[in-house]
């Protein structure tokens, strides 16, 4: 078995891209498959922005996708799933409809329009170019976490967010990983100390190895919001190579979505916009029932893990009174 990177490139069959614009503050990431995988998603935020979302439902006929792509840019990044699609078509992918191709490219974007970056951007916007990019950008080994895709321009309640990612080995040897773009309206943070609320699930000292506080207070508990009536989104997805169902894939997003919810505090607000897709490459069989509810807890941890990943490596975007990040605060741990 290949060795682990805690990347979802740990999952064979898949590649990831980025495009980052700093000026901008905003970005791009793409999951592109070898070949089509099934896939399904939840949202379960209030104030969600999605393309192509709804066929994701079991009920739907389209069971697989050739892509995923997670974006900034509010409803402006829609776009991103275009510059996908052209690259995708470029290579021959797609759906065969008649004589044509459509490939199919779930989207799901979160809010970074108010980060500080130059939103001026003329007549339209340029988020199918950066899909585009962040499509012919797309490879199979180590890739950067943070500040970066489409975890650019995000932001939480008390640092700057970011793109993270973590994976995990099932006791029958099945692979699972996660990728987020962190944007919550709330905060991965124990109260106003560095401690995260995924310190329970971390391997080693992937984001810092800072464990849990000594005690929880009710202060640290207390609400912590970037604002009110300001739109936000964490935004992601998880991946193993066990062969599913699509009504299993959407199973394994709503337990992604729990773990989510073990991350940031609070989760799922009304402003919020949380979304999270699932897609498994069928890969390799499952053995029995055992084998898929251990995928349903490994979602949920890898989730967590990768939340918190993607706000610990994140940094400060280059603009005077740009949101700090972990690490300015509490120095590179």
């Amino acid at each position: 078995m290949a060795s682990s990177l805690n990347l979802l490139t740990d999952i064979e069959g898949l590649s990831v891209g980025h495009h980052t614009d700093l000026t901008l503050g905003s970005g791009v990431t793409v999951v592109v498959f070898d070949s089509p995988a099934v896939a399904s998603g939840t949202v379960m935020g209030g104030a969600p922005g999605g393309r192509d979302t709804a066929l994701l439902d079991p009920s739907m006929s389209v069971g697989m996708v050739d892509a995923l792509a997670l974006s900034g840019g509010s409803a402006f990044g829609l776009d991103a799933a275009g510059g996908v699609q052209a690259g995708l078509r470029e290579v021959g992918r797609g759906l065969q409809v008649g004589t044509t191709r459509v490939p199919i490219v779930p989207q799901a974007i979160l809010m970074d329009l108010l980060n500080g970056g130059n939103k001026d951007w003329g007549l339209h916007s340029p988020y199918r170019d950066m899909g585009y990019e962040a499509f012919r950008a797309a490879g199979t080994g180590a890739f950067s976490l943070g500040s970066v895709g489409a975890g650019t321009g995000a932001t939480t309640a008390t640092v700057k967010g970011g793109l993270g990612s973590a994976s995990a080995i099932s006791s029958g040897g099945h692979r699972i990983a996660a990728l987020v773009a962190v944007n919550a309206l709330g905060t991965a943070l124990i109260g106003n100390g560095p401690h995260f609320w995924a310190a329970p699930f971390e391997e080693g000292d992937e984001f810092g190895g800072l464990g849990m506080p000594h005690i929880v207070t009710p202060a640290d508990r207390a609400m912590r919001l970037k604002g009110v009536n300001i739109t936000a989104t964490t935004i992601g997805t998880v991946v193993t190579d066990a062969a599913l169902t699509k009504a299993e894939a959407h199973r394994l997003s709503i337990m992604a979505q729990d773990g989510l919810a073990r991350a940031l505090l609070p989760a799922h607000l009304p402003f919020d916009g949380d979304t999270v897709f699932a897609a498994s490459t069928g890969a390799r069989p499952m053995q029995g029932v055992a084998d898929f509810l251990e995928l349903c807890q490994l979602a949920t941890t890898v989730m967590a893990r990768a939340i918190a990943r993607g706000v610990h490596q994140a940094t400060a975007l280059p603009y005077d009174g740009a949101q700090a990040a972990w690490r300015d605060r509490f120095g590179p741990r």
